[in-house]
């Protein structure tokens, strides 16, 4: 990845923690680092001219504090932030035209407290044109229930679906995983073949079970051929369960580093949508998320 990142900040805690994981990511792979604020005109006459231009200065000091804050833990990353007149929303999806990829808290200033994703995150989500990053406001293996995480946090995992691969996905993380020494988990979710239980055939034997799990087994290590071959030095461990794709990969993910999903577009729509399996990995994983779109 050689075009610059982009990570979105506003003052909330979520933000600090995006933009702290966004620099060190920037510097692990040697790309500019872009900090957007974007501080809108209120509609009407809400807020009296002079205090529209006091919290916009407020805004530009947060951003040249920020960009300060991050250049002293990183003097040799190249840094520049922006301040936008634009909704959040809009200034972000303009940056990400250009960006290898779009960095944001899960949450920003608004909404309740009670949301997992905020509107803006999810919006970038479902529309940037590169990669996304949505990175909760206590990332990697940092627990609310103060367990600490019972796995290797410099871990990375990925949904993989060995018989529709994805290479935008796939290349994701597999250059993720290099970029750290990082251990990549492949994970691959089945189901019973639909006609495995019927009036006549009530029990899955555990025979047949095992052999379905087989097969699984065979076609991932075969469709895995080519990254192995192209990412010689990341080590993968490939997780064939089953399981629905959403719960399998929250499984995996606790105490991971980075968990990375795809995302289906459409070159003819304005906006994206989500999948149910990213939807629901984005509302419940403890850990930053990667969102990469592909086209089918």
């Amino acid at each position: 990845m050689n075009h610059p990142m982009v990570v979105g900040i506003d003052g909330s805690a979520h933000s600090s923690a995006a933009a702290d994981w966004a620099a060190r990511e920037a510097a692990l792979r040697g790309v500019p680092l872009h900090l957007v604020h974007a501080s809108p005109p209120l509609p009407g006459n809400a807020v009296p001219p002079p205090a529209a231009d006091r919290l916009r200065h407020l805004g530009e000091q947060m951003l040249a504090r920020t960009v300060a804050d991050l250049g002293d833990r990183h003097p040799h990353l190249e840094m520049r932030g922006e301040q936008s007149d634009d909704s959040p929303a809009t200034a972000l999806l303009a940056a990400a035209r250009t960006a290898g990829l779009l960095v944001v808290g899960t949450r920003g200033t608004g909404g309740f407290d009670a949301l997992a994703v905020g509107s803006v995150a999810l919006r970038m989500a479902m529309a940037a044109p590169c990669p996304v990053v949505l990175v909760p406001r206590q990332p990697a293996g940092a627990f609310g229930d103060g367990v600490p995480a019972a796995r290797d946090v410099t871990q990375v995992v990925v949904g993989f679906d060995a018989h529709h691969p994805v290479s935008e996905t796939a290349d994701f993380a597999f250059s993720a995983a290099e970029a750290r020494g990082a251990g990549l988990r492949v994970v691959m979710a089945w189901a019973l073949p639909a006609e495995s239980v019927s009036p006549r055939t009530p029990a899955v034997t555990e025979e047949d079970r095992a052999t379905w799990e087989d097969q699984e087994v065979a076609q991932l290590s075969d469709a895995l051929r080519a990254w192995r071959e192209k990412y010689p030095r990341v080590t993968i461990r490939p997780d064939v369960v089953l399981l629905h794709p959403a719960e399998a990969l929250l499984n995996a993910s606790r105490g991971a580093q980075l968990l990375v999903v795809g995302r289906r577009t459409d070159p003819q729509a304005v906006d994206g949508r989500l999948g149910f399996v990213a939807h629901g990995v984005l509302h419940h994983a403890r850990c930053p998320v990667a969102v990469v779109p592909h086209v089918d």
